[in-house]
């Protein structure tokens, strides 16, 4: 279930169509979320994968800071997975409520 739910997350931070992020912010704004624990180790694997399956595009760009940085978006196909992936997360975490609330009133 974890695996799934860090790529759920990884694509809800480049959702919007115009959005677009390189590795480094998505695996900082992700390690600052309380019980997400990953690194590059695992986020990077997600993307390149991600790409593959054509989920994300990428595109570099030079950085101020350094070398030219690699920007990962959203596909439509990628968006439309993501909407899917939402529903069903949202299904998952109604159904836990309902068990859990059940179980605090017994």
């Amino acid at each position: 279930m974890r695996k799934g739910l860090l790529e759920l997350c990884v694509l809800a931070s480049l959702k919007g169509k115009d959005r677009r992020m390189y590795g480094y912010d998505i695996v900082k704004r992700l390690s600052a979320i309380d019980g997400l624990v990953m690194g590059e180790g695992t986020i990077y694997p997600i993307l390149s994968r991600f790409k593959k399956e054509g989920l994300v595009e990428t595109t570099l760009a030079e950085s101020p800071e350094g070398p030219a940085r690699k920007y990962y978006q959203l596909t439509d196909r990628g968006q439309h997975l993501l909407g899917q992936m939402l529903t069903a997360w949202a299904e998952v975490r109604d159904g836990i409520e309902a068990v859990t609330v059940a179980e605090s009133l017994s």
